[in-house]
């Protein structure tokens, strides 16, 4: 079992910045893929950003490429999401999700362990 918590969250106005982080116990990091998903009120969980098990490889959705940044350091057990030049259409609850199998995948049916969220708004 993983237990993943996010942190980081809160209000900002447009064109601000956050950090996310993803604080994960019970197990290392190290063996899964990671990911970060948002949902918004009456929404699908939608993909946002993938990180390979060693920070190799980095997938984003169209529409923050070149904004946001995942990282991670798996000494800490943490994952990040750096979000620059935030919009209110990124205004969501963001979770991170951790995946046993080394297959890109946005689908989030396919992630194994997901964190409680942590609320992200962004005013105009």
């Amino acid at each position: 079992q993983v237990q993943l918590v996010e942190s980081g969250g809160g209000l900002v106005q447009a064109g601000g910045s956050l950090r996310l982080s993803c604080a994960a116990s019970g197990r290392t990091l190290s063996n899964y893929d990671m990911g970060w998903f948002r949902q918004a009120p009456g929404k699908a969980r939608e993909f946002v950003a993938r990180i390979s098990w060693r920070g190799a490889t980095t997938y984003y959705t169209d529409s923050v490429k070149g904004r946001f940044t995942i990282s991670r350091d798996n000494a800490k057990n943490m994952v990040y999401l750096l979000m620059n030049s935030l919009k209110p259409e990124d205004t969501a609850v963001y979770y991170c999700a951790a995946d046993r199998d080394e297959i890109t995948t946005i689908d989030p049916s396919r992630y194994d362990y997901w964190g409680q969220g942590t609320q992200v708004t962004v005013s105009s």
